[in-house]
């Protein structure tokens, strides 16, 4: 894939004269300080140890528990995991509640705006967020915005959960959250 490159990759081919100039990761540039590919180099290692520790990649498909169109949110539950994504340019979201179905105490276990992959260290990774037993989504427990409700009827939107925990959710930030009540 093309993620994270200066050029786009093209393989040889016919259409290309076969050339390979194009066929090659820059894996130089990671060493460049001048450069902000370090920060990727990092959370790429980072992500690839989260994987080796919880088998998400290996592990059943997701439950999508929040796809939100205008606050540009995306929420699913994979291998003990909760993966928060806020693809907003500009809008946090305080006490947005995502559903969950597992119960517990949850931390970050992965969190793009941390400093190490150059965020702005919006989350404090100290914080415990504990799920809280309300219908939302029709998740067994859930993480909501209280604007994400109806507002005609106060019902929430989509499936319903029966837990939830509510978030902090920077703009332009993936977290990871972990239950800590399951081990792996």
């Amino acid at each position: 894939n093309e993620f994270g490159h200066p050029e786009w990759l093209d393989f040889p081919r016919q259409g290309n004269n076969e050339s390979y100039h194009y066929a090659r990761r820059q894996f130089h540039l990671a060493d460049d300080h001048l450069l902000r590919y370090r920060f990727l180099n990092v959370f790429d290692r980072d992500m690839n140890k989260l994987e080796e520790r919880f088998g998400w990649l290996a592990s059943p498909p997701a439950y999508v528990s929040e796809t939100h169109e205008s606050n540009k949110v995306i929420a699913y539950e994979r291998a003990n995991l909760l993966f928060i994504f806020n693809f907003h340019p500009s809008q946090s979201y305080t006490d947005y509640r995502v559903g969950v179905e597992t119960p517990g105490k949850y931390k970050i276990a992965l969190d793009s705006d941390a400093p190490e992959y150059g965020g702005h260290s919006r989350l404090d990774h100290t914080t415990e967020f504990f799920s809280q037993q309300c219908p939302h989504n029709h998740r067994s427990n859930s993480l909501l915005q209280p604007n994400a409700l109806n507002e005609s009827d106060g019902q929430s939107r989509g499936h319903q959960h029966t837990h939830h925990l509510k978030v902090y959710i920077p703009s332009r930030v993936a977290i990871v959250l972990q239950n800590m009540d399951i081990q792996i």
